[in-house]
């Protein structure tokens, strides 16, 4: 059902982009899916064909704009979608949030707004260039042809190598403790908190618990065929503190969470996988 295709960003954009991406799901027109996100990245999506609406705040679904920034999210964002889509995007490395916006990444956390809030006519140009591009080749050209303008616009130019290290770690060793990965980055738990805050607008704790979770469902969804090591790694307390992180971050207990229809949660899980293969 979903065709998903992820491209790597060129060399210049490598330490602020993780992935481009655009993904097609052909279904009737009264068709609705009502499911969640858990981003660890921020990202920009660009709607082109479908109607999406995001539950901001309880009660209140949203569609502000085609061209949307999705903060990161520390628990599950409902969405729902009717008919068939068609989006492209991209996904911000932590690392370069401030070299992309000028607003603290905290303000956006599992917010869904308008790019133009953040990149006024600038993303309504991006907007008009990918609906008129004729191939993935002219959608990838718009969104890279914006980044740098934005980052140019922004000036700074410049990561959190430290949170680029954290980041590595967070996808590679979810387990690792807080302690342990700031004497590894040679920061105090205090000042990686900071960065984190900065960069994600989540703590380290939040970060590494939604990872170790993503961890999970990717071997749940067959994404991941782990040795027994890794199991052991990935491996909870209890059944009860695995229970607890899938109500936080799932919703349901794990068993309703292996039967359940997830096909967008699915996806941005598909992309985490193929983000780690461009890494």
């Amino acid at each position: 059902m979903l065709e998903s295709r992820t491209y790597a960003p060129p060399d210049d954009l490598a330490p602020f982009i993780r992935r481009f991406y655009i993904f097609e799901v052909p279904l009737p027109d009264d068709s609705l899916i009502e499911d969640g996100l858990l981003a660890e990245n921020a990202f920009v999506r660009v709607l082109l064909k479908g109607e999406w609406q995001a539950e901001t705040t309880p009660g209140n679904w949203q569609f502000p704009s085609p061209a949307l920034l999705f903060g990161s999210n520390s628990a599950p964002l409902p969405v729902r979608v009717k008919g068939g889509f068609n989006v492209a995007g991209f996904a911000v490395r932590p690392s370069a949030w401030r070299a992309i916006f000028k607003q603290p990444a905290a303000d956006y956390v599992n917010q869904m707004v308008p790019l133009s809030r953040l990149w006024g006519d600038l993303a309504d140009t991006m907007l008009a260039e990918i609906q008129d591009a004729p191939d993935d080749d002219g959608k990838l050209q718009a969104m890279i042809s914006a980044i740098r303008t934005q980052l140019k616009r922004v000036g700074r130019k410049r990561i959190d190598e430290k949170i680029q290290r954290f980041e590595a770690m967070a996808r590679l060793d979810s387990t690792i403790k807080i302690e342990a990965a700031a004497r590894e980055l040679g920061i105090s738990v205090r000042q990686m908190e900071r960065r984190c805050m900065a960069c994600y607008g989540l703590t380290p704790k939040a970060i590494l618990r939604r990872s170790r979770f993503l961890d999970v469902a990717e071997a749940m969804r067959g994404f991941s065929t782990p040795d027994q090591k890794q199991l052991a790694e990935l491996r909870y307390f209890d059944q009860s503190h695995l229970n607890r992180e899938f109500h936080r971050f799932a919703g349901v207990t794990p068993g309703k969470f292996r039967k359940s229809f997830t096909p967008l949660f699915t996806a941005g899980l598909l992309l985490r996988v193929q983000g780690k293969e461009i890494d």
